[in-house]
């Protein structure tokens, strides 16, 4: 039997540990997973694990040579749409120029290259998008992670697939940073009350879902651009007050209000979301309803806390 080798970068953060999970149990795949952090954030992957700063061109080019492998999946980012404007060097480190690396070895070395990329690279006028809608990113995150795009699309061979995502949410373990949902349903449990804008829409995306569909997009060695997100448009208010209903919590602590309401906030696309049809139909792609997402994250923390 014929093994895929796996190179799986990010591997610590939601994705990528839902990646390592899925994947590592498929015996067709042997999966290296790499982060920045010496350890292993997760538990349940049955799978090796290197240190790897994806910004650092000698240590990507070592992880290449040693590992050897025919398949990358990059979830290495900074998603943090603040932090990327304020650390604009950094993020453009992390979600353009090392793309730009992996895009090189994996172009030199014959292997397949799995981008993952996000709805902030639209402006947010005429959302949902679907693949062919052109790229308009209003913020530097996004900016960023379009030239990260345009880096694999540059890379001369035509053996890679980009998956665009819309608000991922879902549990892992002790990650270095939260998701809407999990801050929502923390927040309100704690009595807080929240202002959550009601002038931006989006496609919620759970994170299971995603890693399904990565999963099969190599399962088809499927290339080209996928927009893999969840089916239901919501609000990010309309969001917040589905977590409140889905967890049992006090959903009068959650105050509708437009994005000015935030004076210093940077400025996000007002309503993206995906049009999925095509993950559909050449990848049969399924994602779960909200409602059923929401309460696979409850009944996941309520087992993470009875572990």
């Amino acid at each position: 039997m014929l093994f895929n080798r796996v190179l799986i970068t990010g591997a610590n953060g939601l994705l990528g540990q839902a990646l390592v999970h899925r994947l590592s149990q498929n015996r067709e795949y042997d999966v290296l997973a790499t982060a920045r952090d010496d350890a292993p954030r997760f538990e349940d992957g049955s799978c090796g694990y290197a240190p790897l700063d994806v910004t650092q061109p000698d240590d990507v080019a070592q992880i290449f040579e040693d590992f050897t492998p025919n398949l990358v999946v990059n979830c290495a980012a900074m998603t943090d749409v603040g932090r990327c404007d304020e650390h604009r060097s950094e993020a453009w480190a992390v979600n353009a120029r090392a793309v730009k690396t992996l895009a090189k070895h994996c172009r030199t070395s014959g292997a397949r290259l799995v981008q993952v990329s996000t709805d902030f690279v639209f402006n947010g006028k005429r959302g949902p998008y679907d693949e062919q809608a052109r790229p308009d990113p209003v913020n530097y995150y996004g900016r960023t992670k379009l030239a990260g795009e345009n880096a694999v699309r540059e890379a001369g061979r035509a053996n890679w697939a980009i998956v665009r995502t819309v608000l991922l949410y879902g549990t892992g373990r002790d990650l270095r940073r939260s998701n809407i949902v999990l801050w929502v349903a923390d927040q309100l449990s704690q009595g807080e009350s929240l202002h959550i804008v009601d002038d931006q829409h989006r496609t919620p995306t759970h994170v299971d879902d995603l890693a399904d569909g990565i999963e099969r997009l190599l399962h088809h060695e499927a290339t080209g651009i996928y927009h893999v997100s969840g089916a239901d448009m919501v609000s990010v208010y309309e969001l917040a007050c589905a977590v409140a209903q889905e967890f049992g919590l006090d959903a009068s602590l959650v105050e509708p209000v437009p994005s000015s309401f935030f004076e210093d906030a940077v400025e996000r696309p007002p309503r993206t979301g995906f049009v999925i049809d095509k993950a559909r139909e050449e990848l049969d792609y399924d994602p779960r309803p909200l409602d059923a997402g929401l309460r696979d994250v409850q009944e996941s923390l309520q087992g993470f806390s009875g572990s």
